[in-house]
């Protein structure tokens, strides 16, 4: 019975140190110890201890002279180790590299985490005079991001039908506003091979968005876009969504995934 009780206090321990580690490296700024028992509601006793810990084993780097901390070397390392695991990635870079240059827009591969789009590559035309702020690693809402709802136009029914449902739990009474233009992409996925976002991530970019999968049935979102007044509506429309339907063919043909059932 003991053992039970010690592998229930693991896993709880374990539990509250991954919610530290969330927040911290969701944090702009290192994080002090009272920050961090505020927002997660854990003890700052425990806190303590869970930080100590995680600095001693590389998770966490504390800065200098104070009780903040960061991410440490060991995720950088545990990252760097995942990017690699995606063979799509390496196959489709010099694809959405060539995209990127014909259409003018900045390219965002991204896979699912949770609720949001977490970018694991991102290109930008040479031409480009004005930077993204969308790199690796940048979080883009499902709901309304073009690489979230091509994420999702592409989910089989049934899956499909499960995400939604979870999305309108979660944004509660927002899904109301959410649903309608939601719903409609999908169907213009379904009818297109691609979706649009003309401003509703944010509220100065246009992207078109397709999904792609991976040899090992492995998902992924790819956004194409930039700010709406250098690629307007007609021209997504017009002149980079049909580039990028066949750039998004022929990385599926590489891959050997030309559908996505």
């Amino acid at each position: 019975m003991s053992e039970a009780v010690g592998g229930k206090e693991e896993v709880s321990a374990l539990a509250r140190g991954l919610s530290l580690l969330k927040v911290i490296g969701m944090s702009a700024a290192p994080v002090g110890n009272r920050e961090l028992a505020d927002t997660t509601g854990i003890p700052k006793a425990t806190v303590s201890r869970l930080t100590a810990t995680l600095v001693g084993a590389g998770f966490l780097r504390q800065s200098q002279d104070s009780e903040r901390f960061s991410l440490g070397p060991v995720l950088l390392d545990m990252s760097s180790r995942y990017l690699r695991n995606f063979d799509l990635r390496s196959l489709a870079r010099p694809h959405l590299g060539n995209l990127a240059e014909l259409s003018g827009a900045s390219i965002h591969m991204a896979v699912r985490d949770d609720l949001d789009m977490l970018v694991i590559d991102s290109l930008r035309p040479r031409s480009a005079l004005i930077s993204s702020r969308i790199d690796v690693g940048s979080r883009m809402s499902i709901a309304t991001s073009a690489s979230g709802r091509a994420y999702i136009g592409a989910l089989p029914a049934a899956e499909q039908s499960a995400l939604l449902e979870q999305i309108r739990l979660e944004t509660g009474e927002n899904w109301h506003a959410i649903e309608p233009r939601l719903i409609a992409s999908l169907e213009e996925y379904a009818r297109l091979g691609y979706c649009t976002s003309f401003g509703e991530w944010n509220p100065q970019i246009h992207a078109l968005g397709f999904a792609l999968a991976g040899p090992r049935g492995e998902r992924y979102g790819v956004s194409c876009g930039g700010p709406a007044y250098l690629l307007p509506r007609e021209t997504m429309l017009s002149r980079v969504a049909p580039r990028m339907l066949e750039i998004a063919h022929r990385i599926a043909t590489e891959a050997g995934t030309l559908t996505l059932d």
